[in-house]
């Protein structure tokens, strides 16, 4: 394998195709919001990360096209913007669907119904891991820990935050999702679609109502332990059954 002077990989002797560009229009918007990101680094090849999401922004994964405008205005080769948008699991590298869910199954979510949770979706929507239902609402992913061990299992709709799930309360979920029902994180910014979601995390103004408000603060699950060390008697949450099978409140001083 060798590379070209636009950093176009060429194999078996047979040159890539040059990748599509974008819309004379698109292109001048991502331009103009090119540039006010570059404008926050003292060198421009440190623009690369937002970069990357500003292009999924637009077409909901990190396509060729966004990896050759990502080059051109960051004077990169293709390859090296390749290397890292394949290095980071937030990159998409196929279309996906309008909200990424993703089931923890790390050590503690997994041994507390994360492994039921992942399982169960999968037969639910008809698809493995990292596959995308036939109406492009939801895609489904098992991912790694996300620090929110104390609410464990977990799961990530678009990174935002659904506490203390069970097979039945994620499957009621994804429904909702699917059907376009109003659908709200246990804690943290209202949700918004995959593709919102990537143009937050380019650095741009999150004009969710509510949102900012919403972001800030932990949850009483993960406050227990200070509590306790200041001598404080905490007020426990809801305690969720792993599987499902009951639940019940524990109470102050219980």
């Amino acid at each position: 394998m060798t590379a070209n002077p636009t950093g176009q990989g060429v194999g078996l002797g047979m040159p890539q195709l040059p990748a599509p560009d974008f819309p004379a229009d698109v292109r001048a918007r991502l331009e103009a919001d090119a540039k006010e990101v570059i404008a926050r680094y003292p060198d421009s090849r440190s623009a690369l990360l937002p970069l990357l999401h500003l292009t999924q922004a637009e077409e909901g994964f990190v396509s060729r096209t966004g990896v050759r405008f990502c080059a051109e205005v960051l004077g990169l080769t293709t390859a090296e913007v390749t290397a890292v948008a394949t290095f980071y699991t937030m990159y998409r590298r196929k279309a996906s669907g309008d909200y990424q869910v993703g089931v923890c199954t790390n050590t503690l979510c997994a041994v507390m119904g994360g492994d039921a949770i992942f399982d169960e979706l999968k037969a639910h929507l008809g698809v493995g891991n990292n596959e995308t239902t036939p109406d492009g609402k939801v895609t489904l992913e098992h991912i790694e820990c996300n620090a929110a061990c104390d609410y464990a299992p977990v799961v990530m709709v678009n990174w935002e935050f659904f506490d203390n799930q069970t097979p039945a309360s994620a499957k009621a979920m994804v429904d909702d999702l699917i059907a376009g029902r109003p659908v709200a994180p246990t804690r943290g910014a209202p949700l918004c679609t995959y593709k919102e979601t990537a143009r937050i995390l380019a650095g741009f103004p999150d004009e969710r109502e509510g949102a900012v408000e919403a972001s800030g603060g932990a949850g009483p699950a993960s406050l227990i332990g200070l509590r306790i060390a200041r001598g404080e008697t905490p007020q426990l949450g809801k305690v969720v059954h792993p599987r499902g099978e009951a639940s019940a409140a524990t109470e102050e001083g219980e």
